[in-house]
């Protein structure tokens, strides 16, 4: 009984020293100016902006005011520096430049990586958005389609908002199709495919979740995970540090990898709660 003990607790010791050797190392003193300057300052600055699912907002009140992979990610930096987290509000206009005027460490707001951004900043991707395509259930021409490419048919319509996010994929993807662009906004021209005007509507994964379960006669493509895996239109999403920080720019990537599997299981949780 005694070996089984010692060797129970052993075992207990070499898991705990496994998972600190599994932890990122911070930069040392002198490495990272800018994790040197938030270490003695004590906090650690994050410009916020509400974007779900990625960073949410609760302004009832109570509890904490942010939650989502991306706070999830800022709360990690911060717990492995040992210092505070201050959210500053941003607005869309300023959430890159805060950070070449020094107002926050990390603009943790999500933000799509473009070519344009990547001129000023520096990206920590931790995840990716895309598009789907919907349709009655009902529909053959729909039902029938095993992938994305089946609906690059001239027998096919699809509908998109004219002006619209989609519109110039939706030329560029499927050049076989007859193609239905119509005036308004929103999610997605829904009632184009519940008249039975068009066989088929683009709408960005996130909201398609709630969408879907909302109207149980519209079926989706692609179909794996609910179309949450969809590489359609696919762009990274991450947040923003400003450039020139080799050190500080490895150290929180490095973390975001490790930390990887928490960030998409929030992710899919919070996207699971959207009306």
């Amino acid at each position: 009984m005694k070996s089984f003990v010692c060797f129970a607790f052993a075992t207990a010791a070499f898991a705990v020293v496994t998972t600190a050797r599994a932890d990122v190392t911070v930069p040392a003193p002198g490495a990272s100016p800018r994790i040197d300057a938030i270490k003695k300052s004590g906090v650690l600055r994050v410009g916020v902006l509400a974007n779900a699912p990625w960073l949410v907002e609760n302004t009832s009140g109570q509890g904490e005011a942010w939650s989502g992979p991306a706070w999830l990610l800022a709360q990690e930096y911060a717990k492995r520096l040992n210092v505070k987290l201050e959210a500053i509000p941003v607005s869309h206009e300023t959430k890159v430049p805060v950070l070449a005027s020094n107002q926050v460490d990390i603009s943790v707001t999500p933000l799509a990586e473009t070519p344009d951004r990547l001129k000023v900043v520096d990206f920590v991707i931790y995840s990716s958005t895309s598009v789907c395509l919907f349709g009655l259930a009902s529909n053959p021409k729909f039902a029938e389609a095993k992938s994305v490419d089946d609906l690059n048919k001239s027998d096919i319509t699809i509908a998109y908002y004219t002006g619209g996010g989609e519109e110039g994929w939706v030329k560029e993807r499927f050049p076989k199709a007859q193609l239905r662009g119509v005036a308004g906004s929103g999610v997605a021209p829904v009632e184009e495919v519940m008249a039975k005007r068009a066989d088929a509507v683009p709408i960005n994964r996130v909201p398609w979740v709630a969408m879907g379960r909302k109207l149980k006669q519209l079926a989706v493509l692609p179909k794996d995970n609910n179309c949450q895996n969809s590489t359609e239109k696919a762009a990274p999403v991450g947040m923003a540090i400003d450039k020139n920080q080799p050190a500080f720019l490895q150290w929180t990537r490095a973390v975001e990898k490790e930390i990887e599997g928490k960030l998409k299981a929030d992710e899919a949780r919070v996207v699971d709660t959207m009306k």
